[in-house]
């Protein structure tokens, strides 16, 4: 059990400066999916966990490069086992890299420690080993209800997959259980669509994420597809499984937090949270992408040259060789993600981070969108020149959400002209 290795709660005043997140990248998969461009490794639908020497040296290093990033001194209170196929690793493979974390870093007593599951990847035993170890959230790959779509997709499991794993899920009773869906698939239907979000509903999980396909260069629909061409549903009709999704998730009682993620009050996920707050965060693993110290940097997506990299990286002493982000490139970041939630941003804390003129620029490119009913700026005091001195700036749901490209891509274009001195409107 992984629960009792530090007695400190995650309750105390947390500096938002200080990473007490991590992100493990767990590459395995039985086979890729035709959407896919993660940085993964097939390995077949035989070969997984203990019995792999190809995971059991994976682990190894990746253990290895835990131990050798400094810590900045806070215990982790989030975790997040993403992929790839966690679930193609034992419990112990689990257990083993969170007690190199726990050493490390320490792990808070209410952390939220999650393991993404793929359905026909785990017996009951394997689950509640993953539980025993210290996981409290699962998420699961179910992505579509329809056997048809799943075959399109390249997923290795059926909805007979599904509903299999939901039961053996249901037995071990975890505190938190979120489900993937993926709308705009060729050839799917909105009533395809309906029934998807409506059987996930009645799985009553405690938070669900609704993902839109885009397709990717590289990928297998990269070659297959191109966008806005059939057997792809039209931009017309994945807008209307948007509003369809929100529809239906909001009346069945699931709050709409973020761009693609739904949860049911008091179970947001506090992981993703970090993401869209603009914090940092530890990351290991092939392909894995980390924020510290002002530093993104992602690791080689090949196995063998993230090998070498953890080599390297453990002859250094510990240190990224990665630019630090200026103060340009942290608004923009900062806007890009905190836009993305339904709160959307504090108006006070960006004029206190970014400056009044900056906040200024923001407002006046705004404007047109907020006419449009795709922004929101709510006040609560009126400031000393024509923009309100608090308050929250948001991106209205549906629209706002369904727009939001086009409101960031008119918002970065504007703040690069008027950083160098270009005053011109946005719409001239």
């Amino acid at each position: 059990m992984i629960r009792n290795f530090t007695r400190e709660s995650s309750n105390y005043n947390i500096d938002l400066n200080i990473p007490t997140s991590a992100y493990i990248h767990i590459p395995f998969c039985r086979r890729r999916c035709f959407y896919c461009d993660f940085p993964i490794s097939v390995l077949g639908d035989r070969t997984r966990g203990e019995n792999s020497g190809t995971i059991v040296q994976y682990i190894a290093i990746l253990c290895q490069e835990i131990a050798a990033t400094p810590t900045q001194g806070k215990p982790l209170t989030t975790v997040f086992f993403g992929g790839g196929t966690p679930s193609l690793l034992s419990p112990k493979q689990i257990e083993t890299i969170l007690t190199t974390l726990a050493n490390k870093y320490g792990i808070a007593t209410d952390a939220e420690i999650s393991l993404e599951i793929d359905p026909g990847t785990f017996d009951l035993p394997q689950i509640q080993g993953y539980k025993d170890a210290g996981i409290t959230r699962f998420s699961l790959g179910v992505q579509a209800f329809q056997d048809e779509l799943l075959q399109v997709c390249g997923r290795s499991h059926t909805t007979a997959d599904i509903f299999a794993a939901i039961d053996l899920i249901r037995q071990i009773n975890p505190p938190e259980l979120s489900i993937d869906l993926i709308s705009g698939l060729p050839k799917q239907t909105i009533a395809q669509w309906q029934e998807s979000l409506e059987k996930a509903v009645a799985i009553a999980p405690t938070h669900i994420s609704v993902y839109d396909l885009i397709i990717e260069d590289g990928t297998a629909f990269g070659r297959y597809y191109q966008p806005g061409s059939q057997p792809l549903p039209t931009d017309e009709t994945t807008a209307q499984m948007y509003r369809l999704t929100q529809q239906i998730l909001t009346l069945s009682g699931y709050e709409h937090y973020e761009i693609s993620n739904y949860a049911q009050p008091g179970h947001q996920c506090r992981h993703n949270r970090v993401y869209w707050e603009n914090r940092p965060y530890y990351a290991f693993g092939m392909g894995a992408a980390s924020y510290l110290n002002r530093q993104r940097f992602t690791r080689p997506r090949k196995r063998q040259q993230y090998y070498k990299w953890v080599e390297n990286f453990i002859a250094s002493g510990g240190i990224l060789d990665a630019p630090q982000l200026d103060e340009h490139d942290i608004l923009l970041e900062t806007l890009m993600l905190g836009l993305r939630l339904a709160e959307g941003l504090e108006i006070a804390v960006l004029a206190e981070k970014f400056g009044r003129e900056t906040l200024e620029k923001i407002c006046h490119c705004l404007q047109p969108y907020q006419q449009k009913g795709w922004i929101e700026i709510l006040e609560t005091t009126k400031g000393n020149f024509p923009f309100p001195a608090t308050g929250r700036l948001k991106l209205t749901d549906p629209e706002g959400f369904l727009f939001s490209n086009t409101v960031l891509a008119a918002l970065f274009s504007y703040l690069e002209k008027t950083q160098y001195g270009e005053s011109k409107k946005i719409n001239d």
